[in-house]
């Protein structure tokens, strides 16, 4: 049984990942070339027509083991170029598929946290250094992900002040706080009864060596800041894959520090959706005009 579940998740890993570089437009970068992290993690560009556009790195899930680089990533990143917003679709580190089926990582450490989080903020400061070469407004620049993705864009949000880019040697001039973040049917939790147990071992690793200390600091609805850039939730309560409970423990953790944010739950929906309306409800596939109209009015 265990052995047929995992080669389900191969299989659809590998589908979500092999399309991805036959349809990007823009050649991609390895955002640690040149650094004294030996990591090669790649950043590719979606650049809209026109100057001082808006941008967006877009962080696509698969529970810290993989990524869904064509629904989540490509996708998106090509419907918000069409909306006139610069994309940077972020293939960030993760568990990797012999870490989810062999659990190597009792005896290696592999990829595990801070690595994605020091990938979003290296985007964000490679995206801010490099603006006037992109075309974008560098105080236009926000974080969107899905499912792990949304944890880790929530992340983004929270602990730009964390200096963890400190431990691979960089100390950078611009800021890497987001000016917005958008995380969709994100992981939330890694406490509470709702946790998205693969997602927790995705980012944290294996076996008891992992803190409940640990998973707090990491469960987001624990870690909300008034001083966080404007979020955009969204998830639906039919989602079978991460507990609806997740977007509402973090609505109710913005909401009580007072950080400007939107919550937008459907009824139907379900997951993985992206911006692909055939892969969601009729409903659910609405949240990308209302987050336009939200984005609109935040920088109008």
């Amino acid at each position: 049984m265990m052995f047929r579940r995992a080669y389900k998740y191969l299989i659809s890993a590998v589908m979500a990942i092999a399309p991805f570089s036959a349809a990007a437009q823009e050649p991609s970068l390895n955002i640690w070339e040149g650094t004294s992290c030996g990591a090669e993690v790649r950043l590719t560009p979606y650049l809209a027509d026109g100057d001082s556009n808006t941008a967006c790195i877009v962080c696509p899930g698969g529970s810290y083991f993989w990524l869904d680089t064509k629904t989540e990533g490509v996708g998106v990143a090509e419907w918000l170029r069409s909306n006139g917003i610069s994309a940077f679709v972020l293939e960030y580190r993760v568990g990797g598929i012999a870490g989810f089926i062999t659990h190597y990582r009792l005896l290696a450490r592999g990829n595990r946290y801070p690595d994605m989080l020091q990938d979003v903020q290296r985007s964000i400061q490679l995206v801010r250094e490099n603006a006037d070469r992109f075309n974008i407004d560098p105080d236009r620049l926000g974080v969107m992900g899905f499912s792990a993705g949304g944890h880790l864009t929530a992340m983004s949000g929270m602990f730009f002040d964390s200096g963890v880019l400190s431990l691979v040697g960089l100390l950078p001039e611009v800021s890497l706080r987001p000016d917005f973040i958008a995380p969709i049917y994100p992981v939330v939790s890694l406490v509470d009864r709702s946790v998205h147990k693969r997602s927790r071992r995705g980012l944290l690793g294996e076996g008891r060596a992992i803190s409940r200390e640990m998973k707090d600091s990491l469960s987001l609805e624990r870690h909300a800041r008034p001083d966080m850039p404007p979020v955009y939730l969204m998830n639906c309560v039919d989602d079978p894959v991460v507990d609806c409970r997740n977007s509402e423990l973090l609505d109710s953790a913005l909401t009580a520090v007072g950080v400007p944010h939107r919550y937008v739950r459907f009824e139907t929906g379900g997951h993985g959706f992206g911006a692909t309306a055939s892969k969601t409800t009729a409903e659910a596939i609405t949240w990308k005009e209302d987050f336009l109209n939200w984005l609109s009015k935040l920088f109008r």
